[in-house]
Parts: structure tokens; C-alpha cells; sequence
């Protein structure tokens, strides 16, 4: 608000990001079977829908579940390589950082086909096991980005101070280079999260019959269009914004006490 002309770029973009949720949250709550906005009656059938159908809990309880163990993997490889290549230097740093971040710079189409056609031969298409790597791959990227720059503020003569006391490396990295770059650890693992929650394109291709949460709305969008798919938006919507409003007020203490 203390630049008038950022404002009024930003409210249109605002405005334009936003303008979709207000749509989608008032036709969760139509007592229509079709999708209306505005909605003639309020219901809350369609949230009753959701949570009573086996085949959306179930997709969603499997998006949960892959997206938990990505968020593990791609936390921890993403982490190991950030820290591994934080001081290194030269061709071939460079190529295994082009390497780590080349999911994001491909095409997921492409990286899809690709990986159908391994699963295909190593019978992976339809398992957990085969998203999980799948997602897990997309994901690390985004640790690696978040953890590196978080780790580029990182003094390396904390660690040669640690050793010089008689702290081994694992002692040095858990007691004093982890609870310091730990707030770009937590941003990464949350990326990987939602990278594998919110991804469609590589489950419809290996995901099998079993779908995930994101895929059931695809096809319910494809061939069953009704509110129930604005209700599950709405949660998922909630949700996020409940998360973001928490780290925000987890936040302000910091911020005062700095």
C-alpha cells in the first residue's frame, strides 16, 4: 500500500487469480446436480457425497499416502545434494546441477511417455511404488532450489569450529548446520508435497485404475460433471489456506523478537 503503482498492477493479477475460487466455493454449495452459479438452494450434499463415495476417499487417501513418501524422499536426496554441491565448483558441478533441475526444465508430457515406457517394461504402471518414483523425481528439484538457497547463507567456519571442539561431520551437520538451514528443509519438503498431491499428467499415464485424488477429478470432469468436484476444491482450498495463515502467524513472533 506504500506504492500505489505496485498496487494497482498487482490487484488485477489478484483479481484475476482469485476470480476462479469465488466461483468454484459458491457452486460447492448448490443443492443443483449440476454445476450453477450462483447456486438457487444451498446444500451441503455434495460435501456429503465426498466424504461417503469409497472411490474419492479412496484416491484421496492414495494421493496422501504418495505424496507423504515423496516428501520424505525428495527431502532427503534433495537436501544431501544441495549440501553436496554447495562449494563445488566446475564442469562437472554444473552438469549435475543441470541434471538434478532437468524435470522442471522438461516438457511433463514428455517425461511422462518416457517414464510409461520404462514402467511398462518393469511392470510399475498402477503401483504406488512407480508414482512415488515418478513424483519423486519432479519433486527434488524444488528441495535442491529451496535448500541451496538457504544453505548460500551458511558460514563453513561454523563447521570448522565444530571440528576443531571434536564434533564429528554427522554431529556438526544435526546440532548446528541443520537447525540453521532447517526453515529451507521444511519449505522444500513442502514443495515436494504439493508437487505430488497436485500432479496429474504422470498418474494418468502410470497411475493404474487406482486413481489419485487429482486424477479423479480429471475424469470426473471428463465424464460425470457434477458439484461434487467443486466441493473436494473447496477443501482442498481451505486447507491451503489454513496451512498459509499458519506459517504466516508462526512467523510474527520471529519477526518481533528480531
Amino acid at each position: 500500500m506504500r506504492r500505489p503503482s505496485l498496487a494497482v498492477l498487482c490487484t488485477p493479477i489478484f483479481v484475476y487469480l482469485v476470480a476462479p475460487t469465488l466461483i468454484v466455493v459458491p457452486m460447492a454449495f448448490s443443492a443443483s446436480t449440476f454445476l450453477e452459479f450462483p447456486p438457487a438452494h444451498l446444500s451441503m450434499r455434495w460435501f456429503n457425497e465426498y466424504i461417503t463415495d469409497e472411490r474419492w476417499l479412496l484416491a484421496t487417501w492414495r494421493s496422501l499416502r504418495v505424496a507423504f513418501s515423496v516428501m520424505v524422499l525428495a527431502t532427503v536426496i534433495g537436501t544431501l545434494a544441495a549440501l553436496a554441491l554447495q562449494q563445488a565448483r566446475g564442469r562437472t558441478a554444473t552438469l549435475l546441477k543441470l541434471l538434478i533441475l532437468s524435470p522442471i526444465m522438461l516438457p511433463v508430457i514428455i517425461y511422462a511417455i518416457a517414464v510409461y515406457a520404462l514402467y511398462s517394461r518393469l511392470h510399475l504402471v498402477g503401483t504406488d511404488l512407480g508414482l512415488v518414483l515418478a513424483h519423486t523425481i519432479l519433486a527434488v528439484p524444488f528441495v535442491f532450489l529451496t535448500v541451496t538457497a538457504t544453505s548460500a547463507r551458511y558460514n563453513v567456519l561454523l563447521d570448522r569450529a565444530a571440528a576443531s571442539s571434536g564434533a564429528g561431520p554427522w554431529r556438526t551437520f544435526w546440532e548446528i548446520r541443520l537447525p540453521l538451514i532447517r526453515r529451507g528443509v521444511l519449505a522444500g519438503a513442502l514443495f515436494a508435497f504439493i508437487t505430488s498431491f497436485d500432479e496429474v499428467v504422470v498418474a494418468l499415464f502410470v497411475g493404474g485404475l487406482d486413481a489419485t485424488l487429482p486424477k479423479r477429478m480429471f475424469d470426473e470432469l471428463r465424464w460425470n460433471l457434477n458439484p461434487t468436484i467443486a466441493a473436494v476444491a473447496t477443501i482442498l482450498v481451505s486447507l491451503t489456506t489454513l496451512v498459509l495463515w499458519a506459517g504466516m502467524r508462526s512467523r510474527r513472533p520471529i519477526a518481533r523478537e528480531s
